[in-house]
């Protein structure tokens, strides 16, 4: 698989193209915010850049507008789509700003592996988004997230990468969450379009899970939900699949879609509505 897909794709394009699709990503959702997109969509394929080109532009920088179809919050039952500005700009293989991943640094990094650090910031739930579901839960504020994240790639000749990150919500949700991915580029790209697909699980800590799908003593008498106290685990495993399609030399159209399936106590919570939870996203974007 992994000979056939280089032979219609040539090197520097690939990397072109794998910037290019961890740049198109819906600028309306952060990566931290709750969405069933996998974690791994909003850096697809930059780890394959630099072992695919070694010698990477100082300055890339994509602008357009994007919109994203996803569930009101972890659960929900409805859907919402939001639009916003497509924002990216990466200078070297160093540092990077993108509405998607928020500012980060990669503080460690070579021909087929990278880790740093990013800051994001977490849109939260707000009870006025679906008062019948919501009213006595309170709101979860919005708050900034810190974010410490790895990326490995097999080699060339089988482009696999291996993507995990850690996440500490600062208020608002405040807890840990964690993903493990994995993903590849897929049989029929070509110089102008380029898939990835993969899977991913996610990880929650009490606190957090507490936050998002637990019900106090309190919240129950004034929601009319059970009391329910969730506890640490697996709360989420999910697939995702992403396409860049470039329509000139620097105008592009980007697709990602992914199905989101809530396990342990994130699927048992009496505010879950719907246990499988969907995403589509489409940008538009100018590169240089």
């Amino acid at each position: 698989m992994g000979g056939s897909f280089l032979s219609t794709v040539k090197a520097s394009r690939l990397a072109y193209l794998a910037f290019a699709l961890w740049a198109c990503i819906p600028s309306t959702a952060s990566s931290q915010t709750p969405s069933p997109l996998q974690e791994w969509q909003y850096s697809g394929g930059t780890v394959l850049e630099r072992l695919f080109e070694p010698d990477l532009p100082e300055w890339r920088v994509i602008l357009g507008a994007a919109a994203e179809a996803r569930p009101l919050y972890d659960g929900a039952a409805v859907s919402r789509v939001l639009g916003g500005p497509l924002i990216n700009i990466r200078y070297r293989d160093i540092a990077f700003v993108s509405v998607g991943e928020g500012i980060g640094v990669n503080v460690l990094r070579g021909d087929n592996y990278r880790a740093g650090i990013q800051i994001g910031y977490d849109l939260g739930r707000r009870v006025s988004d679906d008062y019948t579901h919501l009213h006595g839960l309170g709101d979860i504020a919005r708050a900034p997230t810190a974010e410490a994240f790895a990326s490995y790639a097999v080699s060339k000749e089988f482009p696999l990468v291996l993507r995990g990150d850690v996440r500490q919500y600062i208020g608002g949700a405040d807890g840990m969450v964690a993903d493990v991915g994995v993903y590849m580029p897929l049989p029929g790209s070509s110089k102008k379009l380029i898939m990835f697909a993969g899977p991913s699980i996610t990880y929650a800590d009490h606190r957090y899970l507490q936050k998002e799908f637990g019900v106090t003593p309190a919240q129950s008498l004034a929601s009319g939900y059970r009391i329910y106290d969730p506890h640490a685990g697996t709360s989420a495993m999910g697939f995702g699949f992403s396409a860049t399609r470039f329509i000139t030399d620097h105008w592009l159209i980007n697709l990602d879609t992914a199905v989101n399936h809530l396990l342990g106590s994130a699927r048992e919570s009496p505010i879950t509505q719907r246990t499988v939870q969907a995403a589509l996203s489409l940008s538009f974007g100018y590169s240089w």
